[in-house]
């Protein structure tokens, strides 16, 4: 029954992962490009930076359309169906030995047979820990896609700078000038695919580049363990209170789930943002997973994890580790909401078609 169970949870994960990533895309897009642009903190940022969330939406369909946006969804959704899954096949497989462990300390006269809060955040660990290394190299893809486009605009930007530096040292004016900066301007950036994204990983650092950041990504496991320590601990205490109120509801909706799941990631994010941000920059989303040319100054390149927060604190200052935070809020947020109240409605269902399907098979029982 427990495997049963943990199957049910991995499809419910994999299946809720996908329509929550699907809504929240752009957004995470967004988010990205944010925490993976370079700002000196003695240089003015740029407007894009300061026009809010919504106009480098916009910004971005203007000049990337639908696909700059969507730029990397389809290995994301198989990526997000894949960790989803995994994530809570293995949670809950953890969750059951865990309480079963916790039954029996209870008959031994040790403890009340339910898990604490270290507890969760061991089961929770342990199964980010497994889901990290098994899809790590599925999202340094995604990273890449996602950022193809704001690298190419970077070496565009600077070819123009040579170009116009050329014409002034050389005295190139008038049409000869005119037609070279028209041929840039028509060549615009624009998505790539999977396989060339994993052409170019494999080519720059060979089969160790897939799991790239994955120190840092490992340390970002205590985010989803916050999360899950958060809210298994308010589930439990909502059923608790459920089963005293004898004239109450006895069952908890899809909304309370889905405020549930808003409350706990709200916790996580808020708590680890700035090690996200390092993460980010670093890890699986990170300035070393996308391509270097997205920063020109080599100052803002990092060898390391600690290389990375020491030269994001000098040339970034304090607020470069909370970059892009609100559009994360809301992004992380919503998405943790909506996957959390769907997969538990997907669990609902699948076991209540397989306890249909067994009892058509034996309607004895």
């Amino acid at each position: 029954m427990s495997n049963s169970n943990a199957i049910a949870n991995g499809v419910a994960g994999a299946g809720a992962g996908i329509i929550a990533q699907i809504l929240t895309y752009p957004l995470q897009t967004v988010n990205t490009r944010q925490q993976t642009e370079r700002i000196a903190k003695s240089k003015p940022k740029p407007p894009t930076a300061a026009a809010g969330t919504l106009l480098q939406i916009l910004h971005v369909l203007q000049t990337e359309g639908w696909g700059g946006l969507y730029s990397g969804l389809k290995p994301s959704l198989f990526g997000t169906a894949a960790s989803q899954g995994i994530y809570y096949y293995f949670y809950q497989l953890f969750k059951n030995k865990a309480e079963a462990i916790a039954v029996v300390r209870k008959h031994k006269g040790r403890g009340n047979g339910t898990l604490g809060i270290f507890s969760w955040l061991v089961v929770a660990a342990l199964a980010g820990s497994l889901n990290v290394l098994l899809t790590n190299p599925i999202w340094v893809l995604v990273t890449r896609m996602q950022t193809h486009t704001q690298a190419e605009r970077k070496i565009m930007e600077s070819k123009k700078e040579a170009l116009l530096k050329e014409a002034s040292e050389n005295g190139l004016i008038g049409s000869t000038l005119q037609e070279k900066l028209d041929e840039l301007e028509s060549t615009k950036p624009h998505p790539y695919g999977t396989i060339h994204a994993a052409r170019e990983v494999y080519t720059e650092a060979g089969i160790r580049g897939f799991w790239k950041g994955i120190i840092p990504t490992l340390i970002m496991v205590c985010n989803p363990s916050i999360q899950f320590m958060i809210y298994e601990t308010s589930l439990k205490r909502l059923k608790e209170k459920r089963s005293a109120n004898k004239h109450g509801l006895k069952n908890v909706s899809a909304l309370e789930v889905f405020l549930l799941g808003a409350l706990a990631k709200l916790g996580a994010t808020v708590t680890t943002y700035p090690l996200l941000v390092v993460k980010v920059n670093f890890g699986r989303n990170s300035r070393l997973q996308a391509k270097q040319e997205i920063g020109g100054n080599i100052s803002l390149r990092y060898s390391g994890t600690v290389d990375a927060i020491i030269k994001m604190m000098k040339y970034e200052g304090l607020p470069g580790f909370y970059k892009g935070m609100s559009t994360k809020i809301v992004q992380s947020v919503f998405a943790a909401s909506v996957l959390f109240m769907f997969k538990e409605e997907i669990v609902k269902a699948y076991i209540f078609l397989v306890h249909r399907i067994r009892k058509a098979k034996d309607p004895l029982n």
